[in-house]
């Protein structure tokens, strides 16, 4: 199964990066995430609703909505985070991308492991630039904000398409299709991955680590 995938490019201040990628992904995962399934029987659920805030950023003037979960929140703050420091640093020259990807697990005949299979990829593509007055920074606060304004346009029309996801498992496979980690909310299994123009400067999500840790333990 080829992933279907969508690549944005922006280009921006450091202090930016944080809100703009956190902006589109959080949008993403809005989409991509249900609230937490209750099961009644082995094929028979409820789904439960999931709470939303606005978020309003303080280096672009935009306000986007994510899931209200903590933990969901930290876990992308985390992963930004690693991202937008590696992508300002020295060895990084100012150009990299982070990617946003939703997987599914299949089972695989024994003792190979479950394989990892990517359906959806969500990739921005950034570079970064130095401004030295107040004025360009006012320019470029209101042209980020229109970028951003319209990828997430784009994101809405993409998710209104019916274009495949994985269907509802039953409930001994439900890991297999969605991160049941965490309590108010149950997003698609996704994982980040990024990358900056660094020799040393690939990446791949703390979730994806887990994912190796757990099948070099078997």
């Amino acid at each position: 199964m080829n992933a279907r995938s969508q690549t944005f490019d922006l280009r921006m201040e450091g202090r930016q990066v944080d809100e703009a990628v956190s902006s589109i992904f959080h949008t993403i995962l809005f989409h991509r995430s249900l609230g937490k399934f209750m099961y009644t029987g082995e094929a028979m659920y409820s789904v439960g609703t999931i709470g939303y805030r606005d978020v309003d950023c303080d280096f672009i003037d935009f306000t986007y909505v994510c899931c209200m979960s903590p933990s969901l929140e930290e876990t992308l703050r985390r992963e930004i985070g690693n991202f937008s420091r590696q992508l300002r640093s020295n060895d990084s020259g100012g150009t990299g991308q982070i990617s946003l990807e939703f997987f599914q697990r299949k089972k695989t005949r024994w003792p190979f492991q479950t394989d990892c299979i990517p359906w959806e990829v969500w990739t921005i593509r950034l570079e970064l630039m130095t401004l030295t007055n107040e004025d360009d920074r006012l320019v470029c606060r209101e042209r980020v904000s229109d970028m951003l304004t319209d990828k997430i346009f784009c994101i809405t029309e993409i998710m209104n398409r019916h274009d495949y996801v994985p269907k509802i498992p039953n409930q001994a496979e439900l890991d297999m299709v969605f991160d049941t980690k965490y309590p108010d909310v149950q997003p698609y299994l996704f994982q980040f991955k990024f990358s900056t123009a660094g020799p040393t400067a690939t990446s791949v999500s703390s979730t994806m680590k887990k994912l190796i840790k757990e099948t070099f333990s078997l």
